[in-house]
C-alpha cells in the first residue's frame, strides 16, 4: 500500500528547520521527486546563491526564486524545498496555494541556531551578530509561515525520518493532496 501524490508539496520555514533533510524523506516514501529551490537557481545561474547575492542582489535573486517556483509547480507533483525567504513574496504564496500545498516546519531559535551556527554559506547570517541576526529574521517571518496550510513543528531531539511521517500524516488528513493506492 503506498500514496499517490496529487499536487506538489512545497517546504517553507527557517534556514536549518529542516525543510531538505525531511524533504527529501517524504519524497522517497512517497516516491515523488525531490526538488530544491535554491540547487535549481544555483544550476540556471551557474554561480552560488552567496554570490548571486553578491554580484546581483537579494531582489534580483528573489525574482529568480519566482520564476523556479512557477516552473516547479506547473511540473509533475513532488516535494519542494524552499530557501528561507520563498514564502514571504505574497505571489509565491498565492501561487503555492493555487497550486501545491505548503507545509511550514516550525522550529524555534535554539533549534535553528543549533543546526546553522556552524555554516558558512548563509548570506544572511554575515553580520556582526549571526544568532541575533537569526533572532530576527524568525520574529519578522513567523506570522508569514504560519499562514501555510500546514504546520509541523520541528524538534531538536525528532529524527529526521520521525518528522517526515509526521509531515505525511499531516497532508493525509488534507483533502486532494494524498490518496492511498
Amino acid at each position: 500500500m503506498g500514496w499517490r501524490l496529487k499536487k506538489t508539496i512545497v517546504m517553507v520555514g527557517m534556514m536549518g528547520a529542516g525543510k531538505t533533510a525531511v524533504g527529501t524523506v517524504v519524497a522517497r516514501v512517497l516516491g515523488v521527486p525531490f526538488r530544491d529551490s535554491d540547487d535549481e537557481i544555483v544550476k540556471a545561474a551557474a554561480m552560488t546563491i552567496p554570490e548571486i547575492f553578491e554580484r546581483d542582489g537579494e531582489a534580483f535573486f528573489r525574482a529568480r526564486e519566482s520564476e523556479v517556483l512557477a516552473r516547479l509547480l506547473r511540473g509533475a507533483p513532488c516535494v519542494l524545498s524552499t530557501g528561507g525567504g520563498a514564502f514571504l513574496a505574497e505571489g509565491n504564496r498565492r501561487m503555492i496555494a493555487e497550486r501545491g500545498v505548503s507545509v511550514w516546519l516550525k522550529a524555534d531559535l535554539d533549534v535553528l541556531w543549533a543546526r546553522v551556527r556552524h555554516k558558512t554559506h548563509r548570506p544572511l547570517l554575515r553580520t556582526a551578530n549571526p544568532r541575533e541576526t537569526l533572532a530576527q529574521l524568525l520574529a519578522a517571518r513567523a506570522p508569514v509561515y504560519a499562514e501555510a496550510q500546514l504546520i509541523v513543528t520541528s524538534e531538536a531531539s525528532l529524527p529526521v525520518d520521525e518528522m517526515a511521517t509526521r509531515v505525511i500524516a499531516a497532508l493525509a488528513d488534507l483533502p486532494d493532496v494524498l490518496e492511498r493506492t
